[in-house]
């Protein structure tokens, strides 16, 4: 008889789901070195809330540049892993949206990442909000030791609906890599706006004397003095920012990205003091 299952690791998030509101990181996701060069690539949605719509997502958009992609979704609590499950035999009779044929599945779990063979990505976006700061670390070493050599933790956070979005690249020696911003710019007043969604590693670091709070006022002061371009486009003006931020000495990447809303930032330029 096969000793009995420890319980997963962490603690429930608040469960709130969105469709479409991971719609930027999964698309950073695809277009990822890490997973387009994967051998047999295995993809954990951890975290993913009430129900399994965003793991659905995950896996349509991952699947036209890896047909052979495998997504998992963990989660701590049991009733959203059966919820999920149900969604998934909806899928499969061709009551969706979603393709019947996805390769996609349901788990409990967490940080200890059960997974039937060591992932390529895992994404666990609105996961470490609850935690303290001082727990961040632990954790990422955590699901960063169930990677693939070459493997990445995606890990961050964004605003109800996918319009303000942050996340840090981990890799998997724990070593946290970048600091990745993304904004819908129709609309957007200021990219300060990206302090309220911060991953935990930073979010209370947005104060002066600390990195990302110079990253932050210096890309405000930037779009504000870009404003003239706003009658072209906020992408004219987004990138005009980032150029001047560039030029500053800010070692910016993802420029091909740029006209997305978003920004790279190696995490070093950013990192807690």
């Amino acid at each position: 008889m096969s000793p009995p299952r420890s319980a997963p690791a962490g603690r429930p998030t608040r469960g709130t789901t969105g469709t479409n509101r991971l719609r930027r990181v999964d698309r950073w996701i695809a277009r990822h070195p890490v997973l387009r060069h994967a051998t047999d690539p295995l993809v954990v949605d951890l975290g993913y809330g009430a129900t399994g719509v965003t793991t659905f997502e995950l896996a349509a958009r991952l699947l036209p540049v890896r047909p052979d992609i495998e997504v998992l979704g963990l989660e701590i609590d049991p009733e959203r892993v059966a919820r999920a499950r149900e969604q998934l035999r909806a899928v499969r009779a061709g009551l969706t949206g979603f393709d019947p044929d996805t390769h996609v599945s349901f788990e409990l779990g967490g940080f200890e990442i059960p997974a039937p063979r060591r992932p390529t990505v895992i994404r666990a976006l609105n996961v470490l909000r609850q935690y303290d700061e001082a727990e961040v670390e632990e954790a990422w070493a955590r699901m960063a030791g169930r990677l693939t050599p070459d493997g990445l933790l995606v890990e961050g956070t964004c605003d109800e609906i996918g319009r303000v979005m942050t996340w840090v690249a981990v890799g998997a020696d724990a070593v946290p890599r970048s600091l990745t911003v993304s904004l819908r710019l129709a609309g957007l007043d200021s990219p300060a706006i990206a302090a309220e969604r911060l991953p935990k590693a930073l979010i209370h670091r947005n104060v002066p004397g600390e990195r990302i709070h110079a990253f932050l006022v210096d890309l405000t002061r930037e779009w504000e003095r870009s404003a003239p371009l706003a009658t072209f486009s906020p992408v004219q003006r987004w990138r005009a920012s980032l150029q001047a931020m560039q030029d500053a000495g800010w070692p910016l990447a993802g420029r091909h990205r740029w006209r997305l809303g978003e920004v790279t930032i190696p995490w070093a330029s950013v990192a807690p003091r």
